[in-house]
């Protein structure tokens, strides 16, 4: 199955109304490229404030992280010598909440991807520079050494290795949402899809799973309804009125939407997750760096750091995406394979 750009796959996990948002304020920021606000701590100050400014996305959480000097010692010393971090973001022009998008005060990027970049930067001692560009500049970015290393979204991929070095840092899944009285789960298996009507985006990675789905059901002589909508406006309200029984998307985007209705008539919840790599592979998203630069094990070994002390744990339920938790970080780990990337 193939891998989407960062925009197809997320975007489809907002409402219209978001996407419109958020456009909105990306538009905002002249060109391909934009640097964006630092304001939610520094290593300096030891503390790095996640969630702020999520407009309700998030839970905002003040975690105390310090330098780990045995870990920032293994920087490249270009790095090291310049005393900052550049941590790229390809969120323009639109943002993907909850993963990066344009906060609160129309002007500083938020979200759970910049966040952990920045805690990476404290453990590492180095002030945290966030540049925020569109989706192919971000990688324009890396090759051209104007960005260090890249919290966005980016799934590790055998295609990818042959120009970047990774450190995983979330899993790359799949969700199902449902409303939140119903009483179906996914739990893993396609079996009990038998009987459901389930809505999926066009032309994405969760499509061609659900069709590789329904036709093994269909030999079974089961039946599986995918239905398809213009706009996610349109898919919830047939989630509301009972029309279909589950939603299948991103889960980062079905996190963030779980957290918009929670407080309204039609709260919603999911039901389950499914590697974006498909059964036989978990996909990671991965910290991005220029091959052979020398930043992937630095940036591991804080990731690692930060989950033995929780504050992994901590950023990771502050953005509502706990169960796209990894146990440790890897340093290049099996990725999509060639036929796959």
């Amino acid at each position: 199955m193939r891998t989407l750009t960062l925009r197809s796959r997320l975007l489809r996990g907002l409402t219209a109304s978001t996407a419109v948002a958020t456009l909105a304020a990306g538009l905002a920021a002249c060109g391909g490229e934009s640097d964006a606000a630092t304001t939610s701590g520094s290593a300096a100050s030891g503390t790095v404030t996640v969630g702020a400014l999520s407009n309700g996305a998030a839970r905002q959480t003040d975690l105390k992280v310090s330098e780990v000097k045995s870990i920032s010692a293994e920087l490249p010393k270009s790095v090291a010598k310049s005393g900052k971090l550049v941590i790229g973001v390809g969120a323009l022009p639109a943002g993907f909440p909850p993963l990066a998008y344009v906060g609160q005060d129309q002007k500083t990027l938020t979200g759970a991807e910049p966040d952990l970049g920045r805690l990476v930067a404290a453990v590492l001692g180095l002030k945290p520079e966030v540049k925020n560009s569109t989706w192919e500049n971000l990688f324009v970015g890396i090759d051209s050494g104007k960005v260090d290393v890249a919290f966005t979204n980016v799934t590790d991929t055998e295609e990818r290795k042959k120009k970047y070095e990774f450190a995983s840092y979330r899993q790359d899944n799949l969700a199902f949402e449902v409303p939140k009285k119903s009483t179906w789960n996914f739990a893993g298996d396609y079996e009990n899809l038998a009987g459901r009507t389930v809505s999926v985006g066009a032309g994405t990675n969760q499509e061609k799973l659900l069709l590789e789905w329904k036709a093994k059901l269909a030999k079974e002589g089961k039946k599986l309804t995918v239905k398809y909508f213009q706009d996610n406006n349109s898919v919830y309200l047939a989630l509301s009125s009972g029309k279909i029984d589950a939603y299948f998307g991103p889960n980062p985007g079905i996190s963030y939407h779980i957290t918009q209705t929670a407080k309204t008539p039609n709260p919603t919840r999911n039901a389950g997750k499914f590697s974006g790599a498909g059964a036989t592979l978990q996909g990671l998203i991965a910290a991005t760096a220029k091959k052979d630069s020398g930043l992937a094990k630095p940036v591991a070994d804080a990731i690692n750091h930060l989950i033995k002390d929780g504050q992994y744990a901590k950023w990771l339920a502050a953005w509502n995406l706990s169960n796209e938790a990894v146990s440790t970080s890897q340093i290049n780990p099996p990725g999509l394979p060639l036929d796959n990337s």
